[in-house]
């Protein structure tokens, strides 16, 4: 793993007070990728097989309403994490991604940890409460979004 990814990993708030072979397994084949604005990361319905932790940037996490088009539901910036629909049948994504200006996240690969997890449950509890924090926050967000309309 090259200095720069591992500089990135000890920065993300995602993998504070982690474990240190619960780190390594998640370093393992993860990668960085960058975006220009206006490019998607995901597209809704896609086979959803990656998990995005945002280093820079901004992106849109949009959903598509057959009468009313693209609508946004959350803007999400450095240091928030991206995409859980690997977890949970049907594993597609159910919103699209769009990057809003430069973006740099690391991806790591949702297969290798859906594994992993079932192999090694005490990874798998970790990796939960993390992810699960995130869906409340996100839905909290939301609900908060929906009573300021």
């Amino acid at each position: 793993m090259n200095d720069s990814l591992k500089t990135a990993f000890q920065g993300h708030s995602f993998f504070q007070g982690m474990k240190p072979e619960h780190l390594t397994i998640l370093m393992s084949g993860a990668t960085e990728a960058t975006f220009k604005p206006e490019q998607v990361l995901f597209r809704e319905g896609e086979p959803a097989n990656q998990f995005h932790l945002i280093q820079k940037g901004r992106i849109a996490l949009e959903a598509h309403e057959p009468a009313g088009g693209t609508v946004l539901v959350q803007t999400l910036g450095a240091d928030d994490v991206l995409g859980w629909s690997w977890l949970f049948p049907p594993f597609v994504w159910h919103f699209q991604a769009r990057a809003l200006e430069p973006t740099a996240v690391i991806v790591l690969n949702g297969a290798h940890l859906l594994v992993t997890a079932e192999r090694d449950h005490d990874f798998g509890y970790e990796l939960m409460k993390r992810v699960v924090q995130i869906v409340i926050h996100r839905l909290q967000t939301s609900r908060k979004h929906i009573l300021a309309r």
